[in-house]
């Protein structure tokens, strides 16, 4: 049954929708992970379909139309629409992503003045120097983890950019507490727990930094992140609290080191896709565009995002009754057939003559980034991802020795299993 096929009356959507099977589906979402959604849209042959997840009733959507549905500014709110540890580990209470309305508005444009072109292009380039340091040193090592690597890159890169002092001793130490927060964020027990540890002690540093510079004690450039964030003010007038802009200072840092794992993405579908690297070499910029565009369409990221209904609205012949629990399965909307020709097959020239709608293309959410919950950070992602393509491309040349490279879809968030080994890196022009 197709979204088109439901009953077209204003029924309750969690009554009238397929009905998933299993009073609780909870285990099977653990169990199953970025396929638990994808696997019951095929067997209910429906992009929309309900079921219990920790005793509690959930409408799971995909799709275009889903995403718009969804991603409609002032329809949804995220607080209380994921698990309070996977909130705390993503995002944390009295973020951005837990505010609605006006105070939404106004804390996602002072984020959102963080990532204009020029702010990127910084960005890019620092982590490009950082890249480059790491180059130089990678020939007298036995090997290299590179998720690993990247992750410190990346958490050298945005604290620098940020105006954050660190030192060199502290930015791996702040690599690693940012690296299990992630790893952390999709998982229950032990990870979840070692995270969450994590993320206390790094709010604590994250505050002390606002303090700090609030006091005068610290003095970061005007138009620095680390100061923008320590002195805005939110809707109401009032300086944000130490806590919220500790908070929204760690959301821009971890979230820029979790691009490490686009990054080792990036590297594996080039190894497995031998044949793209020569247009990559010959600096046909297009295509590498395209070929960041679908490994972050074709790879497991973010799973799915859940809002609550702020009013009732009807979709689809449904009503959805204010305080439903709405999941958008991201993954399942990058891999839809309707949408995607061939989508578990990896072709970056799928982008050649592609239009977005901003609703059909989802790895980070759909809709204006303006005005609604789309990440803030999702063009920059795609310029490091790309850069560091490249870079490894155009500025090295290494061996990838036999190892475990699967990717498993019961793990969130996803990552080959051995975080993608390199050997013998040397000069591109060298011989092995």
């Amino acid at each position: 049954m197709s979204n088109t096929d439901l009953p077209h009356r204003h029924a309750d959507a969690l009554d009238a929708a397929p009905q998933a099977s299993g009073a609780d589906n909870t285990f099977a979402f653990l169990a199953e992970g970025y396929d638990f959604m994808p696997r019951r849209h095929a067997a209910l042959g429906s992009d929309t379909f309900a079921t219990r997840l920790m005793l509690r009733r959930a409408l799971c959507v995909r799709g275009e139309d889903a995403a718009r549905m969804f991603y409609q500014p002032g329809r949804f709110t995220r607080r209380h629409a994921l698990p309070a540890t996977t909130m705390a580990l993503l995002q944390d209470f009295g973020s951005v992503m837990a505010l609605d309305g006006d105070a939404h508005r106004k804390r996602k444009a002072m984020l959102m003045s963080l990532f204009g072109p020029l702010e990127r292009q910084r960005l890019v380039g620092l982590a490009a120097t950082e890249w480059r340091t790491q180059f130089a040193r990678w020939p007298s090592e036995a090997r290299v983890v590179v998720h690993e690597a990247a992750q410190e890159v990346l958490c050298r890169a945005v604290c620098r950019w940020a105006g954050i002092p660190v030192s060199a001793g502290e930015v791996a130490q702040r690599a690693r507490e940012f690296g299990r927060m992630i790893d952390g964020a999709g998982s229950a027990g032990p990870r979840n727990w070692r995270g969450l540890l994590v993320r206390t002690r790094t709010e604590q540093w994250a505050r002390a930094l606002v303090d700090a510079v609030r006091a005068g004690q610290v003095q970061p450039a005007f138009d620095s992140p680390l100061n923008v964030v320590a002195r805005h003010r939110d809707a109401d007038g009032e300086l944000m609290n130490r806590k919220q802009a500790g908070v929204e200072l760690i959301n821009l840092l971890r979230p820029t080191v979790a691009i490490a794992r686009y990054v080792v993405f990036a590297l594996l579908a080039l190894h497995e896709h031998p044949h793209c690297r020569a247009r990559i070499l010959a600096g046909d910029d297009e295509y590498a565009n395209w070929f960041v565009q679908e490994v972050r369409r074709f790879y497991p990221f973010v799973p799915a995002m859940g809002g609550r209904a702020l009013h009732g609205f009807d979709w689809h012949g449904l009503h959805v009754k204010k305080g439903t629990w709405v999941l958008f399965d991201l993954y399942g909307t990058n891999r839809h057939p309707a949408l995607w020709g061939d989508p578990d097959v990896f072709r970056p020239e799928r982008f050649e003559r592609w239009q977005s709608s901003g609703f059909d293309y989802v790895p980070h959410g759909g809709g204006d980034p303006y005005a609604g919950h789309r990440c803030p950070g999702e063009a920059v992602t795609g310029e490091l991802v790309r850069s560091a393509l490249q870079l490894f491309s155009e500025e090295i040349a290494y061996d990838v020795p036999p190892q475990d490279l699967t990717v498993s879809l019961r793990r969130i968030p996803a990552l080959p299993a051995s975080g993608f080994v390199i050997e013998n890196v040397r000069a591109p022009d060298s011989t092995a």
